[in-house]
């Protein structure tokens, strides 16, 4: 009895190694297993231990392919504990095993997933190995069944109470809830020296001679006009330019940009791992916490240190709205 022990003890030490015993866990009567879901808030205290959360989906990035082998999907989901949310980032090896979100709003239940930082910041890490998930219908739904699950998810009878508790929350948020919309302008909202986010199509990616990257950006709405303040005796020798770019873009790229709704150029000075995949396509994307100021009569959107860039996927609820 002890010698065939002493194999799970070794198993249970190894877990603990790797990042703590699974302590959302435990077995009930019956054998069946009894997840034990933490808030958020909660779970971001448990760095390095796998922790199971149900949420809801705020937003939805796009699939694409890594730099290695697997496909990646970034998701960003919020409860009751954290209104504004945490990333969560998910590998496979096929698109068709990422979790494929119908709508903002629908509900996920994740099981052993470890909340990681990187500069800061607070994501969730999807292992698929030993991570697992389920999606369920959002707040105008009563069906208690995933419409889509990985193969090692397995939910328990207490399941159907918390998604209960969690479509209702979608249905009656409290007021004084701040989530990512109040952070969002389109383009005709935009004012200068403001922090926001700005959900948009990437129609162009270029690298400028100095070591730029401009974004080509468009969200189909009309910014604000602006007032060019020159002096008639000077503009003779210096006339304002008619672009902020060094170099114009080509014409057959100009010919592809839409000729309703602004085309904003935002500015910035580091590189990005989503820039990789906007030279390759065109994406609509969340630039969060850019600014814009006006230059010679021209918008022009700059991207601070702390700023980030999403790639979004077509059923994002920001997304959808954009294209209605």
């Amino acid at each position: 009895m002890e010698t065939a022990a002493a194999p799970a003890r070794e198993r249970k030490r190894q877990r603990q190694s790797e990042g703590g015993a699974v302590p959302s866990m435990t077995a009930v009567g019956g054998g069946e297993a009894q997840y034990v879901y933490l808030p958020i808030a909660d779970a971001l205290k448990a760095h390095g231990v796998r922790v199971c959360i149900f949420a809801a989906v705020s937003e939805i990035g796009a699939a694409f392919h890594s730099r290695g082998t697997d496909f990646t999907r970034t998701l960003r989901v919020s409860d009751q504990s954290r209104s504004t949310g945490i990333s969560v980032t998910f590998f496979a090896n096929d698109t068709a095993l990422l979790p494929c979100v119908r709508s903002s709003g629908d509900v996920i239940s994740l099981h052993n997933v470890k909340i990681t930082s990187y500069h800061g910041e607070f994501f969730v890490t999807f292992d698929k190995k030993s991570s697992s998930f389920a999606l369920f219908e959002g707040k105008a739904s009563t069906e208690s069944r995933p419409y889509q699950t990985s193969m090692k998810y397995h939910g328990s009878k207490h399941d159907d109470e918390i998604l209960t508790n969690m479509r209702m929350w979608l249905m009656y948020p409290p007021p004084e809830g701040v989530g990512l919309k109040d952070l969002e302008l389109q383009l005709r909202s935009v004012q200068s020296d403001l922090t926001f986010d700005l959900v948009c199509k990437v129609l162009h990616v270029y690298a400028a001679p100095s070591g730029e990257w401009i974004f080509y950006v468009w969200d189909g709405t009309d910014i604000p006009t602006t007032e060019l303040q020159t002096c008639l005796n000077t503009e003779a020798f210096t006339p304002a330019p008619l672009h902020l770019e060094e170099v114009p873009l080509p014409r057959e790229v100009l010919c592809t940009l839409p000729s309703i709704g602004t085309i904003l150029r935002i500015f910035s000075n580091k590189f990005c791992k989503e820039i990789t995949h906007l030279q390759r396509d065109i994406y609509w994307a969340r630039f969060c916490n850019i600014t814009c100021k006006q230059e010679f009569g021209i918008w022009k959107g700059t991207l601070p240190p702390s700023s980030r860039v999403r790639l979004l996927s077509d059923e994002d609820g920001s997304v959808v709205e954009r294209l209605k």
